[in-house]
């Protein structure tokens, strides 16, 4: 009798969550609506969106920026808000009525702050919708060229925001 050779067993890889359209759409949704809430309520000032576009890279130009995961069974990832000095001024004189002029610890703890707001609020309003995340702590960047690391290897959507004539950049990376 003659042995046939056993067919060597593929190695199985988990596939990576599939995209799920509407689920991206209540995640951006929610963040939009999380900083209009944000600004207009605690800063008295309007914010204008621009079009989300996906981003190539991890590069940030320059500023202060505070990256903070949310994780639930439906999906996971993280958004990261990226500001730059005079954006950051802007907020801190309406916030808090001091000048940042230069990227330090009062400027990265406010990042810090900021994020840690715009991810508790968007997580409540996903929670509304049911989606449960659970967030991490902020992690910061900053300084000229600094590179935001997403949690994972989604693609990352660029979100422009506008304030009083200056811009800042939310970032969001869910799978």
């Amino acid at each position: 009798m003659e042995r046939k050779p056993r067919a060597k067993n593929p190695v199985m890889k988990a596939a990576p969550p599939k995209a799920d359209t509407q689920r991206d759409a209540l995640i951006l949704n929610a963040v939009v609506d999380s900083l209009h809430s944000i600004f207009e309520t605690m800063l008295s000032t309007k914010v204008e969106m621009g079009a989300p576009i996906p981003k190539a890279g991890r590069t940030v130009q320059s500023g202060v920026s505070a990256l903070i995961g949310m994780n639930a069974v439906e999906a996971r990832g993280s958004v990261a808000i990226t500001l730059p000095v005079p954006a950051l001024n802007e907020i801190s004189l309406k916030l808090l009525g001091e000048e940042i002029k230069v990227v330090d610890l009062d400027a990265a703890g406010l990042a810090g702050e900021l994020s840690n707001m715009l991810a508790g609020v968007a997580k409540r309003i996903l929670s509304e919708q049911g989606l449960d995340f659970d967030m991490q702590t902020p992690q910061m960047m900053h300084g000229d060229g600094h590179e935001i690391a997403h949690h994972h290897d989604g693609q990352t959507m660029l979100l422009p925001v506008k304030m009083n004539g200056h811009e800042f950049f939310v970032e969001l990376n869910f799978v």
